[in-house]
C-alpha cells in the first residue's frame, strides 16, 4: 500500500504525516520535494530514533503547498494541532526571564517571564538572561541605588524606601520630572550596554559611605562592584555596533543534534541556550524547524547569524528578521565558538542521554514486550487519597513514551467522602472516560492503578459500561510496601517484576509520581478545610464540643499546639487523644 501511494507523491513543496496502524499522527515534517523527502524513509537507510518512527508507520498523508514558506508553516501549525509522538522539539516550554523597565504611572522595575509573546508588545525588556540570578542581582542593585518604586500598591503614606532614600515617595508626593527623566537615561543607557554609568554611581555611593564612616554599607557596595567588573569582563565580545543578535550553531553525531545560541545584546554575551535531541527527519530540516519554534516562543534579536548549510532567505521569511551566514572576522569566530561548545555539550551529556533513554523509552518499550502490546504510547496512572475517609481526592498521571507529560495531569475532589477505595475508584475512572469520550481526547494505551484486584475490577466495571476495551494493570506492593508484581487485566494473572530491571525501576516512578501528585494535592484541599469541617471528622465532637473548642481556641493550628490537658478542659480524654491524632496525620 505504501509502496503504490509512493508512486503518487509528486515532486512539489508541501507538508507530510506519517500515521500509525490506529490512524493516529506520530510525525509531521515538511519538504521543498515531497517525493524525494517520504520516498528517502523507505528506501534509504535509517538509524535510531528514525528507524523507530518507520517501524510504526502504517500509512501517510501529505498536503501541497505552492512554496516551502507553506510548507513550514503548514507544518508547524499541524505540530501545535496533533502534539505528534515523534515530533518532540520544545516540548519543555522553557523560557528565560527579562528585566523590563516600567515608566508610568511610575518608574520602576521587574523580572518578567512571558510564555506569550503578544504579552511583551509595546514593553521596553532587556534580556534575556539564561542566568536568573544576574537578572535579579542588577534589578536590586539598581533599586538600590535609584530612587524608583518598590512596593506594590499604592500606599496612603510614604513608606520606609522614602525615608531611607530610595524612593520618591510616588504614591503620595509628586515627584520632579526632570530627576526621573535622569534617572530614567542612567538606568536605560546601561541596560542598553554602558556599564560606566552604573560602575561610577557605584563608586561615588562607596565614597560617600567611607566618607561618612559607614564602612559595613560601604563594603556591600563594593561587593556589588567587583560583581558587576566579574560580569561585565565575561560578557565582552568584540562586536562594536551594539545590534542585538543571536549567534547559531549546531553539532551533529550518533543520531543526535546539539544545538547552541549565544544571546548577544548591546555588544555583550548575555548567556546561551543549549539543547540535544534525537535526529527524526534528515538535518537541515530538523535545526531549521528547532529555530523556528524556539522564537516562537522567545524575544527575537534584530539579526541571527546561522550556519553557511541553513537557508538564510527561508528563515528569514519565516521569523520576519534579517538571517545571515558569516565567513570571517569575530561574528566568524564566535559562530565557530557556538559549534565548539554544541559539540562539547553533545560528548559530555551523550551517555546521560542514552541511559536516560535506556530508563524511559527503553524501559517502556520492554513494559510493551512484557504485557505482549502491540502499542504503549501512553500510560494514565491513578491513586487514591483520603484521611479516616474525609477529604477524599484522586490524581491521574500521564507518561508518554516513558516520560511524564505534566500537562495531561488532573486532579479530582472526591464526592464519595469516605475510606471505600472502590467506589472511589469508580467514580474517578467514570469522570475522567465519560469527558475524554465526550470531547474525544487521546486515550490511554495501559492504565495503571495502585492496588490489587479489587481497584482493578472498580477500574473494569467503569470502563465496560463505556464500552472501552482498554488494558488495565494493578501494582501489587509487598510486606515492605514495594511494588514487586503487576497483575494484568487480560488473565488477571500476576507477573512478578525483577527488582533490578528497567521496567521495576520504571513502574516505581511511576508509582512515586502519581503517588506524590495525589498526595499533594490532598495537603492542598485539607489547608482549606475549616476548623468546623475538621472537627466534623473527628467520632465524638457533637456541635457543643465543636462550638467549645472554636470558641477556645480559634484555629486549627491553635488546636494542634494546644496540651492534652487543655483539651481535656472541653472534651474527655479518649476524645482528646484521637484528635490529636487526627491532626497529626492532616499534618503529613
Amino acid at each position: 500500500m505504501i509502496k503504490e501511494k509512493l508512486a503518487l507523491v509528486p515532486h512539489l513543496p508541501g507538508s507530510y504525516q506519517m500515521k500509525n496502524k490506529d490512524g493516529v499522527i506520530i510525525y509531521v515534517g515538511k519538504a521543498k520535494d515531497l517525493k524525494n523527502r517520504v520516498s528517502s524513509y523507505f528506501n534509504g537507510r535509517v538509524s535510531g530514533k528514525t528507524a523507530k518512527l518507520v517501524s510504526e508507520i502504517y500509512d501517510f498523508e501529505y498536503i501541497v503547498t505552492t512554496s516551502e514558506v507553506e510548507a513550514f508553516v503548514l507544518e508547524l501549525n499541524l505540530i501545535k494541532l496533533y502534539d505528534p509522538k515523534y515530533n518532540i522539539l520544545l516540548k519543555d516550554d522553557k523560557t528565560y526571564p527579562y528585566i523590563e523597565y516600567i515608566a508610568k504611572p511610575y518608574p520602576r522595575l521587574k523580572i518578567v517571564r512571558y510564555h506569550n509573546l503578544k504579552k511583551r508588545d509595546n514593553k521596553l525588556l532587556f534580556g534575556p538572561f539564561p542566568n536568573a540570578y544576574a537578572a535579579r542581582r542588577i534589578v536590586n542593585l539598581l533599586n538600590r541605588l535609584y530612587p524608583l518604586k518598590k512596593c506594590d500598591g499604592h500606599p496612603k503614606e510614604v513608606c520606609l524606601y522614602y525615608h531611607i532614600k530610595e524612593c520618591l515617595g510616588y504614591c503620595v508626593k509628586d515627584s520632579p520630572l526632570e530627576s526621573i527623566k535622569e534617572m530614567e537615561n542612567d538606568i536605560l543607557g546601561f541596560l542598553r550596554g554602558n556599564d560606566t554609568i552604573l560602575k561610577d554611581k557605584l563608586l561615588e555611593k562607596i565614597n560617600y559611605y567611607s566618607n561618612n564612616l559607614n564602612f559595613e554599607k560601604a563594603k556591600e557596595l563594593k561587593e556589588e562592584l567587583d560583581y558587576i567588573n566579574v560580569v561585565m569582563d565575561k560578557q565582552k565580545v568584540e562586536l562594536h555596533d551594539f545590534v542585538n543578535r543571536d549567534i547559531i550553531a549546531y553539532y551533529l553525531d550518533k543520531g543526535y543534534i546539539s544545538m547552541q545560541i549565544f544571546f548577544i545584546r548591546s555588544g555583550k554575551l548575555l548567556g546561551h541556550h543549549s539543547d540535544i535531541f534525537p535526529i527524526v527527519a534528515e538535518e537541515v530540516e530538523d535545526v531549521e524547524t528547532y529555530i523556528v519554534s524556539f522564537y516562537q516562543k522567545h524575544e527575537l534579536p534584530k539579526e541571527l547569524i546561522v550556519t553557511s548549510n541553513l537557508d538564510t532567505e527561508l528563515l528569514s521569511e519565516m521569523l520576519n528578521v534579517k538571517v545571515v551566514h558569516t565567513s570571517k572576522g569575530i561574528k566568524k569566530k564566535l559562530l565557530d565558538m557556538a559549534k565548539t561548545n554544541a559539540k562539547i555539550a553533545l560528548e559530555n551529556k551523550f551517555e546521560l542521554i542514552i541511559r536516560d533513554d535506556k530508563r524511559t523509552s527503553g524501559a517502556n518499550e520492554e513494559l510493551k514486550e512484557l504485557l505482549q502490546m502491540e502499542k504503549l504510547d501512553r500510560i494514565d496512572a491513578f491513586d487514591n487519597s483520603n484521611l479516616f475517609g474525609s477529604f477524599s481526592v484522586s490524581g491521574m498521571v500521564v507518561f508518554k513514551d516513558g516520560k511524564p507529560a505534566k500537562k495531561e495531569y488532573r486532579k479530582y475532589k472526591i464526592s464519595v467522602d469516605k475510606n471505600d477505595d472502590y467506589h472511589t475508584m469508580q467514580e474517578v475512572i467514570y469522570r475522567r472516560y465519560f469527558k475524554a469520550l465526550l470531547k474525544k481526547e487521546e486515550l490511554p494505551d495501559l492504565i495503571l492503578v495502585d492496588g490489587g484486584i479489587t481497584q482493578m475490577n472498580a477500574c473494569l466495571d467503569v470502563l465496560d459500561s463505556l464500552n472501552l476495551h482498554l488494558r488495565v494493570c494493578g501494582l501489587k506492593k509487598n510486606d515492605k510496601h514495594k511494588t514487586n508484581e503487576l497483575i494484568d487485566s487480560l488473565s488477571f494473572k500476576t507477573i512478578n517484576i525483577d527488582p533490578t530491571s528497567n521496567v521495576f525501576h520504571y513502574l516505581t516512578r511511576i508509582q512515586d509520581e502519581v503517588h506524590r501528585f495525589t498526595i499533594s494535592y490532598h495537603k492542598t484541599i485539607r489547608s482549606k478545610g475549616s476548623i468546623a469541617s475538621v472537627l466534623d471528622n473527628v467520632e465524638g465532637i457533637g456541635s457543643v464540643r465543636k462550638k467549645e473548642l472554636i470558641k477556645k481556641f480559634g484555629s486549627v493550628s491553635k488546636i494542634k499546639e494546644a496540651s492534652l490537658e487543655e483539651l481535656m478542659e472541653i472534651i474527655p480524654q479518649a476524645v482528646a487523644l484521637n484528635l490529636q491524632k487526627y491532626l497529626q496525620e492532616m499534618s503529613k
